[in-house]
């Protein structure tokens, strides 16, 4: 099965940091883009941020831009999400997936997403 592994959620305070990490699983991350994405309760799966495998090329949202790094690492086949400065709004299920084809900002447009690690921002 083709399909990712997310890790590194958890709960943190106002103003701290975490990372997260994706592991493709079936695949070797070798070409195109891997993006997360995050899901909040009764919400939409939204855009965070999304990479080129020679990690040449990265965009994110505007509510993330300067908080937030996504990056990669070829030898460990694994995409990060570097999270600093981080607010309660930015608590949601972290997903991530493979561009199959189309815009990097569409869900719809990934497969192999993964079960998701929480991060939860809250004193």
């Amino acid at each position: 099965e083709v399909q990712v592994v997310e890790s590194g959620g958890g709960l943190v305070q106002p103003g701290g940091s975490l990372r997260l990490s994706c592991v493709p699983s079936g695949f070797t991350f070798s070409s195109g883009y891997m993006g997360w994405f995050r899901q909040a309760p009764g919400k939409d799966r939204d855009f965070v941020a999304a990479i080129t495998w020679s990690g040449s090329y990265s965009v994110y949202t505007d509510s993330v831009k300067g908080r937030f790094t996504i990056s990669r690492d070829i030898a460990k086949n694994t995409v990060y999400l570097q999270m600093n400065s981080l607010k309660p709004e930015d608590t949601a299920v972290y997903y991530c997936g493979r561009l199959r084809s189309g815009t990097v900002y569409q869900s719809r447009n990934y497969d192999s997403w993964g079960q998701g690690t929480q991060v939860t921002v809250s004193s």
